[in-house]
């Protein structure tokens, strides 16, 4: 099946192709580009930590940190390192893993054929003994540690926890020491079968390249697969945030803080990824680079060019958090805290609102001139069921009225919990 998906605003256009595999794959050639960037994608996160197929009679429990874990034994089979591999092709490769999802990429401007065989190979041939799991344990192990003493992801993984009475979000993606021990290859192996199934994957490739390349590579290559019927565990989470502040001790300069507020989260992944686009410009009509606000705790001060905001949504939760380093911390939060009221009573300036979305409009626009951009859009959107350039018509046609409804449910004061890390 075949299927072209275009925007009128841009002037551009997509495949979208459901190969015999059972993968999706979505194929974004841009012209004029020198570099193909490549994603491959499954639909699995640190939060899936348990969950049944439609087969199964029972849920099953993981240890936390198994989806991070699975990523790194990806890259190794009973030939070598798929980094070698790509070394002699001249790609840069890499992977992450999110709450939500784990990808594995490349990055190139020659060899394009060779690279995605690495690519659709490393990824479906799994290959995990008792040996190599053991000798990853430990290599993880090390990494949890740095993170333990890590300021940066300390204050962000602290302000989840002070957030999240039950929601998986709340823990750590790398899991922790003792978590991580009690994997084994079999557990890799359950996960892998029911996470790496084809039909819960997407191949997103963006850039220079030609489709019928990616094409006869996937008929060699992938091997048919199952539809699968995966059901995760559900949690009913607390409206109210765990906890209002929490603070760390750790050898830094100046505190790090960051400022959460708990939104509502929708019925579906596609209602919330829509409402991250609101709260995106909601983001910047409270505390952008262009408020009163912002200059004011600039010029205080209070806080420097480190502070940003970020909006983050998936399947079941919706948060907004502002972070940076601050002198005062508490006096940032309580500024803010403060402008949200101001905004909810007074109503949001129409001039303010009709100049933030044009410079998000403008944002989004840049966005889809980046291959590694739209490459990440068409993983993100296709996970959410959004169509990737309904985000572009989001911004466009959000209203006054949409942003200030949206303002009382994302912007909760009474759901606001606050992160410090500081020295002493």
């Amino acid at each position: 099946m075949k299927e072209i998906k275009q925007s009128s605003r841009l002037g551009e256009q997509y495949t979208v192709i459901k190969h015999s595999s059972g993968l999706t794959l979505k194929l974004c050639p841009m012209e004029g580009y020198s570099s193909a960037y490549a994603l491959f994608a499954t639909n699995y996160g640190s939060v899936d930590n348990c969950f049944k197929t439609g087969e199964d009679p029972d849920f099953l429990r993981v240890p936390e940190g198994i989806a991070h874990f699975l990523e790194h034994k990806l890259f190794e089979s009973e030939e070598g390192d798929a980094f070698t591999r790509y070394a002699e092709t001249g790609a840069t490769a890499n992977a992450y893993t999110t709450f939500d999802r784990t990808a594995y990429l490349f990055s190139c401007s020659e060899n394009f054929a060779q690279s995605i065989d690495i690519l659709l190979d490393f990824v479906t041939k799994p290959y995990f003994t008792p040996a190599t799991v053991e000798k990853e344990q430990g290599i993880i192990g090390q990494e949890i540690k740095m993170y333990e003493d890590n300021p940066d992801a300390r204050v962000f993984f602290n302000l989840l926890a002070a957030m999240y009475h039950k929601n998986p979000v709340r823990i750590d993606i790398v899991g922790t020491v003792d978590s991580i021990a009690q994997i084994d290859a079999d557990i890799l192996y359950r996960c892998y079968r029911t996470f790496y199934n084809l039909n819960n994957m997407v191949l997103a490739i963006a850039g220079s390249f030609e489709v019928d390349t990616v094409l006869e590579a996937c008929d060699r290559i992938l091997k048919p697969a199952a539809p699968i019927e995966i059901l995760r565990e559900q949690v009913e989470e607390p409206k109210e945030v765990r906890e209002k502040r929490v603070e760390q001790h750790l050898p830094v300069a100046v505190p790090l803080f960051q400022i959460g507020f708990k939104g509502d989260a929708a019925p579906s992944p596609e209602e919330n990824m829509l409402g991250q686009v609101e709260d995106e410009i909601l983001m910047d009509i409270i505390a952008g680079e262009s408020t009163t606000l912002y200059r004011q705790l600039y010029d205080e001060g209070l806080i420097n060019a480190t502070f940003v905001g970020d909006a983050m949504a998936s399947r079941d939760y919706t948060l907004t958090v502002y972070g940076g380093e601050s002198r005062d911390p508490d006096e940032v939060c309580r500024r803010i805290v403060a402008e949200i009221q101001r905004l909810g009573s007074q109503g949001i300036d129409p001039d303010v609102f009709q100049r933030t979305k044009k410079a998000a409009y403008g944002r989004y626009v840049g966005m889809f001139g980046r291959v590694e951009s739209v490459a990440g859009l068409m993983v993100v959107t296709h996970f959410s069921g959004v169509e990737m350039y309904s985000l572009l018509d989001k911004v466009a046609s959000v209203t006054l009225e949409e942003m200030e409804r949206r303002l009382k449910g994302s912007f909760d004061t009474t759901r606001c919990a606050l992160s410090v890390v500081c020295g002493g």
